[in-house]
């Protein structure tokens, strides 16, 4: 299966609180997007992998994605080296996307900025005929996506560019909600952790509410990138 943009996320969650508006409002636009979550959160402080494994499952489907897997690499110990690159090489090649979505390039865990720099490595080796990988048999061909972009989580980086994500606000909010182990619960009996407040989501809404203020429209999503981008136009600028 050919998809248009493929998602990575250090963990399971990562995607929705980052990138989904973005999601949802390109595949109302008709184009394939699938996701790729390469932990499980198994260190994560609230709920078990495999109640994650089941949150992430119902937020796919809340989105309305063509695919998500799952590498099982190790939660806060998944480095960048040869043999993890492989795993994420082999999904890109796989999936054969325009455009990769990947984790902020510094954040306040440690897995976003390492999961930022793999898969981005990932896609330029990816386009190298040389490295050789198989699928279930299969020798794959190699494959380079056109675009990486990297999504914003817990810091306030400065976005190059923003989405305008206006009428899909509510399906990120349930995307979002579908984790409701790690999310705000007054009736929860587990831990608190960072993102477990109902300040924590109140904070993700305020983002793109001010991002969308910033740029114009009333709700956004903000990137940076690794290239300039180009235009046709100034027109082709909102």
């Amino acid at each position: 299966m050919k998809l248009d943009i493929l998602a990575f996320g250090a963990h399971p969650d990562d995607i929705e609180l980052g990138c989904s508006g973005t999601i949802v409002k390109e595949i109302a636009l008709g184009k394939k997007v699938g996701i790729v979550d390469l932990t499980r959160g198994e260190l994560g402080t609230r709920g078990t992998a495999e109640i994650r494994d089941q949150e992430a499952t119902d937020a796919a489907k809340i989105m309305g994605v063509s695919v998500r897997e799952n590498l099982e690499m190790r939660d806060g110990f998944f480095i960048n080296d040869e043999k993890h690159q492989m795993q994420v090489i082999e999904m890109i090649r796989k999936y054969k996307p325009e455009i990769v979505l990947c984790n902020a390039v510094d954040d306040r865990h440690i897995d976003h900025g390492k999961g930022s720099k793999l898969v981005s490595d990932a896609c330029f080796l990816s386009g190298l005929r040389m490295i050789e990988t198989t699928l279930e048999g299969v020798q794959q061909e190699a494959w380079r996506p056109k675009l990486v972009y990297h999504y914003i989580q817990w810091k306030n980086i400065v976005p190059d560019f923003v989405v305008d994500i206006t009428g899909y606000e509510k399906v990120k909010e349930a995307a979002i909600l579908a984790y409701r182990s790690q999310f705000y619960d007054p009736n929860s009996k587990e831990p608190e952790s960072p993102i477990s407040s109902k300040t924590f989501l109140e904070s993700i809404n305020y983002r793109s509410r001010d991002l969308g203020r910033l740029s114009g429209v009333e709700y956004a999503e903000g990137f940076t990138v690794e290239r300039y981008l180009a235009v046709n136009s100034l027109g082709d600028l909102k």
